[in-house]
This record gives C-alpha cells, structure tokens and sequence, in this order.
C-alpha cells in the first residue's frame, strides 16, 4: 500500500488567505473603455447652443426694444436694435389703458386656482389610475385620452350656454371651473407614477394602518412631488396666456391680463410700443416664477428622465 505524502512546503501550509487578485488581463475588464468618463462638448455644441440661446431670447430683447421706444422710431427703416429711454412712460400708458392692475390681480386668482385644482385632481387621478384596480379602469382611461383628441372650439358655444344658464356669466368662476382638471394632467401623473411608485410603499402603509387618504397624503404625494412641480408649471404658463375663453367668457370691464392687452391692440392704429410694454409686464411674473421656483422644476424634469 503506497502511501501519498503530501508535497506542500510548511509556508504553504500556514499561509494566511487574502484578498483575491484581481484579473487585469486584456478581455477581461468587467467595464468598457471610457465607462464613466465626462465627455467634453465641442465647438459645434458651443455654437448650436449659443444659436439656439440667442434665438430664444430675442423675442424678450425685442420686446424690451419696442417697449423702449416711441411709435415713430419703432416704424424706422432700419429698426432700432437697442433699447431707448421710454420704457418708463411706456410702461405707464399701458397700465393706464388697459387697467393692468386689475386685470394681473384676476388673472393671478384664475392662475393660482386652476393650477391649485389641476394638481390636487390630477394627481388622484393619475394615482387611482395607476395604481388601483377597479372595474373599467382601462375603459375609463382610453375615454380620458380620447378628450385630449376634441378640438376645444367644438365645446365654446354649450360651455357659453351652461355658464349663462348658472348665473356665471362674465364672471372669473366661468374661466376657472371648466378647467379645474387637464386630461393631459390625468395622462401625465398616471404616466409617472406608474414607474416612479412601487407597490411595496402603498402595501406598507396598508400594513401600518393607513388608509387610502393616509397613503395618498404621506405617500403619493412626496413621491410625485417632481411631476406636479412640472405639471403645476405647465399648467400655470397655460393659465395665464390663455385669451380665447376669457375673452368670451368674460366682460371687457373685468379681463384677464391678455384680453386687457388685447384692448390695447383694438384700435385702428394701434401704438405698438405701449402693446409691447403691455406684454412686458405681463411677462415678468412669470419670469418670476420660473426664477423661483427653476431649481425645483428642472429637478422634476431630470428625475422623470433618468430611470434605474
């Protein structure tokens, strides 16, 4: 009987285990070339950008130009390319004319309102659509995406008609109430939080004891916090250059901000200069808006773009 020795020196057997080595052969890498690594833009990024830059603020400089100016000089061959030096009584004439004041403090109740509305709605919507079942619910949500197809001129005269016989003519509830809830807005929120919310929070807080208004408060509402933020934008933006409603809905005396400049451009010959400084102010609360609150809408943008 042959006996097998074992050939193992004594360091070999006493060695202490450590941490693997890593293969670095080539074929071997476990990550791409270049994986990870910040590619830099070129010229041609820098100058598309700097095109497209340009291209979208110029309307606002010119705006600034002709509100700047006088009739005679903004009819000038060529036309001025900078801004002059009457802006201020400009500024004046059109919220004289058109009773600015008032028309901003309306368009700002009907704003607030159907944004505030919208995102309440649509995020319940979007929620029950998207994550409750229930009888019908595909039926309901091809109806829902079926409106968005209806052009809006189609429902101006019996929305005209239902708003009279309520007793709302010319008044803010006529422009506020039929657009208390988007389809879009239902589509949106459905949409994102159909990724965005996963079914094990809703199940955990039905293990904790919430109920529906309980999960909808603590648990819907942080995790679409980024898509109302958007939606809330859109919708606000939306609101506010809205004419064609109010401007049959409403009377001539108590106008939203862009019937009111509407006015200023009903004459026969209108002075474009006091136009523009009208779009003007009706412009800077929005940039005021988009000022404030950027950060948090380019963040709901982003988060709805990456995934993973």
């Amino acid at each position: 009987m042959t006996t097998t020795t074992s050939t193992a020196t004594a360091p070999d057997r006493h060695r202490v285990p450590g941490p693997a080595v890593r293969d670095v052969r080539p074929g071997r890498r476990r990550f791409k070339p270049g994986a990870g690594r910040q590619h830099h833009a070129g010229p041609f990024a820098y100058v598309a950008l700097a095109v497209v830059g340009i291209g979208s603020l110029f309307p606002l400089y010119w705006t600034l130009v002709t509100a700047s100016r006088t009739q005679d000089e903004v009819l000038d061959t060529p036309p001025p390319l900078l801004p002059g030096g009457n802006l201020l009584n400009n500024l004046q004439a059109a919220w004289e004319q058109a009773n600015l004041g008032k028309a901003i403090v309306n368009t700002v109740i009907v704003s607030a309102s159907i944004t505030a509305a919208t995102l309440l709605f649509c995020t319940l919507a979007g929620y029950a659509f998207a994550k409750m079942r229930f009888r019908g619910r595909g039926a309901l949500m091809t109806a829902v995406i079926a409106t968005l197809t209806i052009p809006p001129q189609l429902s101006v005269v019996p929305l005209f008609m239902m708003m009279s016989d309520i007793g709302w003519g010319g008044q803010l509830e006529s422009v506020i109430f039929p657009t208390l809830v988007s389809a879009f807005g239902v589509f949106f929120m459905r949409q994102y939080l159909l990724e965005a919310l996963p079914y094990e929070l809703i199940e955990a807080g039905r293990m904790d004891g919430a109920n529906n208004l309980r999960i909808v408060w603590s648990v819907v509402l942080p995790v679409a916090r980024p898509a109302m933020m958007v939606l809330g934008m859109l919708t606000f933006v939306q609101a506010w250059n809205d004419f064609f409603w109010p401007y049959l809905a409403l009377n001539q005396q108590d106008p939203t901000l862009q019937v009111a400049l509407g006015q200023l451009s009903a004459s026969y010959v209108p002075d474009q200069s006091i136009v523009m400084a009208g779009a003007l102010i009706s412009t800077l609360p929005l940039l005021v808006v988009f000022v404030i609150f950027g950060k948090q809408i380019v963040g709901g943008i982003m988060s709805g773009a990456v995934k993973g």
